[in-house]
């Protein structure tokens, strides 16, 4: 089981590429509990979870991303614009996988 969050400015505008991940981890057989949330709360949703992926709309708080994360042994990463645009749940998805080593 890989637990993935996805931050962004409200939490709703991620809201469809959960879906469009949670099927793509469906598709793959992959074990995954994957959730977005607005990034004020990431210093709370932080805590046990596998990979945080921050929304393009809010890169610009990746170093207080990785000031919550990190030290938590929780990677973080920006999502790329054109996966994110296009809502490929498939790349967002096997860009976590990565990132959490699985």
């Amino acid at each position: 089981m890989i637990k993935i969050t996805l931050f962004c400015a409200a939490g709703m505008s991620t809201s469809m590429l959960v879906s469009k991940m949670r099927k793509a981890a469906e598709e793959q057989g992959i074990e995954a509990e994957i959730d977005a949330f607005p990034e004020s709360q990431m210093s709370v949703k932080a805590k046990g979870i596998d990979v945080a992926l921050l929304g393009p709309q809010v890169r610009f708080l990746l170093d207080k991303a990785k000031k919550i994360c990190e030290p938590l042994g929780v990677p973080v990463e920006v999502i790329p614009s054109v996966d994110y645009g296009m809502m490929n749940g498939k790349n967002v998805l096997n860009l976590a996988m990565k990132l959490a080593n699985k």
